[in-house]
């Protein structure tokens, strides 16, 4: 019946730990052929080859990415190749953009979502490879429990500034949803990178258990003891924002008069959308020098910032040569920076192989409604039509009900309609993402009553309906960054315009989505989506800042930061 499995959730006890099948993959046995029936001889010739492998394989490194060579015998899978082993750790460790040596056990998605991602566009420059090895071992030597990091929070305890530090510090406070959160974490990372601070992740409750720690021996968690109190109830505007300091004098942002000893230990910076609080100073290069002077950063911020430190002139040469190609950067440090802890990598595995592995092409449909652009779900849904039309993204239907305003998919429940096609036309398997189940239960029908053209078949799922966003709740983040990894595995990406739930699923996918068009005004938009030419986040609201010191390239900037696709307010990073 329809309905039955497609709807399944993420805490369904349904959705059980996947097991190794037996024999390869329809992707696998694709790509044995030939070659493979060599392989076989040659193990069959060389028996002790088995005996050296069988013993290290462990059920959980089965699963090999789509490009090993691998041989089937007596329905299982052995590694036979040297060459493919490294090919294999090449690719878990992305063209080197991890660091080996962490405990594997500790956190599987590290080294295990190379097997589930499209394979990146972009492979990392020699020079962030550089930096990110550089950063890593500066952050082993300044970490808690260092006695560097002793050092600097004695002085932080001290009220004033003594001494220039050897480690400086960033300490990134989270605001907003999970998506905006994440997009914060890579940027002020970025800005970790080109400053040579070491960042540090404050951790309420709600946001324990979903990353794994990204430097190997060592923490990004800032201790409990941190000697600035009540971290989660600062607000916006503290008495210690960077703006209040100057405009009560206790700053100067001027770099000739400005010294160790004149800072304060820590200043506030808030670099959240909203512009009565924030402080767009920041983003100016004298400021930048002062700034540099102060041992303690505490960021709070909601945005992705780096199309905005790209324009100012200290940091553009910088940006270039981390990223030559500049839709790279949220791709490459999320890769690098955001790793599921096991309790959050074991409902994306679980629910993908349930329900998502089968298919030929994985089509991924996000959808969300911002209380600015309410708009009916009829309009809603005629509008994922209509975008799907413009831009082929959803399977037609056979007959006349594609003209009629019906949606061009097949699905049923693990059943699916299309017949026998799936052999000569493929399966394809359609997501939904959304706080809501109306559009799924829209296209889920369509797709049970109605056959694919092509005969191809097609499912619909969708991992849950939480009605409402609810950050402050562990369990919910938890569901929330599933539904953002197993979004990231589609090969086609249909996404909601403004929404950084949206933005960090393409980054991580290295797909340039196509975007809804955001009902502004609750008015149904004439476009219903556009294409995105980059793939990097929008900075949905940048600063309205006129600064002194270094002169703009102004026309590099015209070439490079510009308007975003969905949002004519915010800026992106293009190449």
């Amino acid at each position: 019946m329809a309905g039955g499995m497609a709807g399944k959730r993420l805490d369904d006890p349904a959705t059980q730990p996947w097991q190794p099948r037996d024999g390869a993959s329809e992707r696998e046995k694709d790509g044995l052929g030939k070659v493979g029936l060599v392989l076989i001889v040659c193990l069959m010739t060389l028996p002790f080859l088995v005996f050296l492998f069988a013993g290290r394989e462990r059920a959980t490194t089965v699963w090999h990415s789509a490009s090993a060579k691998l041989t089937a015998i007596s329905g299982g899978f052995m590694n036979i190749s040297a060459s493919t082993t490294s090919a294999t750790k090449h690719d878990e460790l992305l063209g080197g953009l991890l660091s080996p040596g962490f405990d594997r056990n500790s956190c599987l998605s590290r080294y295990q979502s190379h097997q589930y991602h499209k394979y990146s566009p972009y492979a990392p420059s020699s020079y962030l490879l550089h930096k990110l090895r550089e950063y890593e071992a500066r952050h082993k030597k300044c970490a808690p429990g260092t006695p560097l990091y002793a050092k600097a929070v004695e002085q932080l305890r001290s009220g004033r500034g003594t001494e220039a530090m050897e480690c400086n510090y960033l300490v990134w406070l989270p605001f907003e949803g999970l998506g905006n959160r994440m997009l914060s974490l890579i940027s002020t990372f970025v800005y970790a990178l080109l400053t040579d601070r070491v960042i540090l992740v404050h951790s309420p409750a709600d946001f324990v258990d979903l990353l794994c720690e990204p430097f190997p021996n060592t923490t990004w968690v800032l201790p409990p003891d941190f000697p600035v109190p009540n971290l989660s109830r600062l607000g916006m505007n503290p008495e210690q924002r960077y703006s209040n300091l100057l405009d009560k004098k206790k700053m100067v942002n001027d770099p000739a008069k400005a010294t160790v000893r004149s800072v304060p230990p820590y200043v506030f910076l808030n670099l959240g959308h909203e512009h009565k609080f924030m402080d767009k100073q920041f983003y100016c290069s004298e400021d930048q020098l002062v700034l540099a002077k102060v041992n303690w950063l505490l960021v709070f911020n909601d945005l992705h910032i780096v199309p905005t430190l790209y324009s100012m002139a200290q940091f553009k040469d910088e940006l270039q040569r981390l990223f030559p190609a500049k839709e790279s950067a949220a791709h490459l440090i999320a890769r690098y920076l955001l790793h599921p802890t096991n309790t959050v990598w074991g409902l994306v595995t679980r629910y993908y192989h349930s329900y998502l592995a089968q298919a030929k092409q994985r089509i991924g449909v996000q959808i969300r409604m911002f209380r600015f652009a309410t708009i009916p779900v009829d309009d809603m849904y005629k509008q994922i039509l209509a975008c799907s039309r413009q831009e082929h993204i959803l399977p037609e239907i056979e007959g006349d009900q594609a003209e009629a305003g019906n949606l061009g998919t097949t699905t049923t429940n693990g059943t699916t309609s299309g017949g026998d096609g799936d052999a000569a036309a493929g399966s394809k398997a359609i997501l939904i993402t959304s706080l809501y189940d109306d559009y799924y239960e829209r296209i889920r029908s369509t797709y049970y009553e109605h056959e694919a053209k092509g005969g191809v078949r097609v499912s619909v799922f969708q991992p849950s309906h939480e009605q409402v966003q609810a950050t402050q709740r562990r369990g919910h983040n938890q569901k929330a960054l599933a539904e953002i990894y197993l979004l990231s595995f589609s090969d086609v990406l249909l996404t909601s315009g403004m929404s950084t739930f949206g933005y960090l699923s393409s980054s991580l996918a290295g797909v340039r989505p196509t975007i809804l068009t955001t009902a502004i005004g609750h008015k149904v938009p004439a476009t219903p989506c556009v294409r995105a030419v980059s793939m990097e986040p929008c900075n949905l609201t940048p600063p309205r800042v006129t600064c002194r010191g270094y002169a703009e390239d102004k026309e590099d900037l015209a070439r490079h930061v510009m308007r975003c696709e969905d949002d004519q307010r915010g800026i992106k990073w293009f190449d």
